[in-house]
């Protein structure tokens, strides 16, 4: 059966008015009865080994297991700041290890304005393969997240490309069902795919190397997502046979607020699996 977790950007506002913590959201997760939790890392405190160690324990006590750490990385910068791109993602890769985590999520690229986006594969590949060698010196995987607006890999195809670029068994997919061009919530026309694209058909491309999928939710305010069809995301995830990990993204593209909507969310997700028997 897949393991349901919840991502702490589903609090993204809450915790940037300073109304949620990484505790309450540990909590709030524990009290939904959620698998586990993934971790963006604007909301660490810090990295000191005691403040690392209580987020471990509150876990170990309350059954949740700490799947990734997601960091905001940009592979398409250049000189200088390409190699600060590159140490963040080091330095996140080393908090993971420090705790156990496995994973560490992270972006490709965003394509400069006026550059040729080959020029920018260049560095996104080089890239991807210096802190992937890094996190398999630490025993953590690395997981490519598929993003839209302007930045690749921004398909199914684009995706499948930068994997089998860097070839490493360190180096795998984390599958945002949201994200893919033409998607509903990342596309010109907010809550309509845009027919110029297979969105659906990048989810199915990519599927089969997904290690774990953000169950990305947009619109829940009727109790159910309005936005992506999960009638569709279901059955193409159950049918390349995954069977790891899930966690629910809520983007806040609602009427209603987070602490309303992230419940909402969590057992609309419930019942979609359940529906699948996934």
């Amino acid at each position: 059966m897949i393991k349901l977790g919840l991502q702490s950007l589903s609090y993204r506002d809450t915790f940037i008015a300073n109304e949620i913590d990484m505790f309450d959201f540990l909590q709030k997760s524990a009290d939904m009865q959620l698998d586990g939790v993934d971790l963006h890392y604007t909301h660490f405190e810090s990295t000191d080994d005691d403040y690392l160690e209580e987020i471990k324990r509150f876990c170990l006590r309350n059954g949740l297991h700490l799947s990734y750490i997601g960091v905001t990385n940009d592979f398409g910068k250049k000189g200088e700041e390409l190699e600060e791109h590159k140490a963040l993602v080091k330095k996140w890769i080393d908090v993971a290890a420090r705790m156990g985590i496995p994973m560490v999520r992270n972006f490709g690229a965003w394509i400069p304005e006026g550059e040729p986006e080959e020029d920018v594969w260049k560095r996104l590949i080089g890239a991807q393969k210096e802190v992937t060698a890094y996190a398999r010196s630490k025993g953590v995987y690395i997981g490519l997240h598929n993003h839209n607006h302007g930045c690749v890999p921004a398909t199914g195809e684009q995706t499948l490309r930068l994997l089998d670029a860097v070839d490493d068994d360190y180096y795998t997919h984390i599958l945002d069902v949201g994200q893919y061009r033409g998607s509903p919530g990342a596309s010109g026309a907010r809550g309509k795919p845009d027919p110029a694209y297979d969105f659906y058909g990048s989810i199915g491309a990519s599927a089969p190397r997904a290690v774990h999928v953000r169950a990305k939710i947009y619109r829940i305010a009727s109790g159910e997502e309005k936005w992506l069809d999960y009638d569709r995301v279901m059955p193409i995830i159950r049918d390349v046979g995954f069977n790891g990990w899930m966690s629910i993204v809520f983007e806040g593209q609602d009427e209603v607020d987070e602490p309303t909507a992230v419940p909402m969310a969590v057992k609309y997700i419930r019942s979609m699996l359940s529906k699948y028997g996934m």
